[in-house]
């Protein structure tokens, strides 16, 4: 099986979310834990690897993680274990060919890991990671369509004045 994007992971626990994103800052930034707990403004990367071990970080310091890290897998985390979707804010730009490719082979690897879990050949963790992704692919492309429909402002343009 392919390696999935890091984009399309969702972990299953707290602990999971912080060593996804320390390798994740590992191996697309070349960050240690030492240069992620400067970042954060630590004084030392123990902290950081106590969290890691109880599972637990304070929560004030969750986002300075996840910009050091480059990733938010602990704010997924928690958005799912709560039954929420996250979605990117839309911009309202158009989608191209890629946008629409990615959500198809979205709800492809969904349906086929909904088929598989079905027939008890694939991970529940697995399958619930699959369909959060798409449908928040899903409603990022909603988010889109609906402000893409809504005028705005054209502050560059010319706005007809008397000069």
């Amino acid at each position: 099986m392919t390696r999935r994007s890091w984009k399309y992971r969702q972990p299953g626990s707290l602990r999971q979310a912080m060593e996804w994103n320390l390798e994740y800052a590992r191996v697309k930034h070349q960050r240690s834990v030492d240069r992620v707990a400067d970042l954060m403004g630590l004084s030392s990367k123990w902290s950081l690897y106590k969290w890691m071990e109880s599972g637990r970080m304070p929560a004030i310091l969750i986002r300075p993680f996840e910009q050091a890290c480059g990733i938010d897998f602990i704010t997924r985390y928690i958005g799912h274990s709560s039954h929420k979707l996250l979605i990117d804010i839309p911009t309202g730009k158009r989608g191209n060919g890629a946008d629409i490719n990615a959500l198809q082979l979205s709800f492809t690897e969904a349906v086929g890991l909904l088929l598989r879990y079905y027939d008890g050949q694939a991970e529940a963790e697995d399958t619930l990671g699959a369909l959060y992704t798409t449908m928040e692919q899903l409603a990022w492309h909603q988010g889109t369509i609906e402000r893409h429909r809504q005028p705005g402002f054209e502050f560059g343009a010319d706005m007809g004045g008397d000069e």
